[in-house]
């Protein structure tokens, strides 16, 4: 049986669509071989997204 899914799911599977778009439209396999990597919107808000889905909105950041 599978779980429904919580906001923070449904927003990573968002994000996830988006980023594949992204990579797509950029011919790239990852984004770690894209020459935007280091300045893009797009992978920040999925890298934000997977981080709140794991933590299903706990707080905290996610800085390095």
């Amino acid at each position: 049986m599978e779980k429904e899914k919580d906001q923070w799911d449904l927003q990573l599977d968002q994000q996830l669509e988006i980023i594949y778009k992204c990579q797509q439209e950029h011919n790239v396999d990852s984004c770690m071989e894209c020459e935007h990597l280091l300045n893009c919107e797009t992978r920040d808000n999925y890298v934000k997204a997977v981080y709140e889905s794991m933590n299903k909105g706990s707080g905290g950041g996610f800085e390095f």
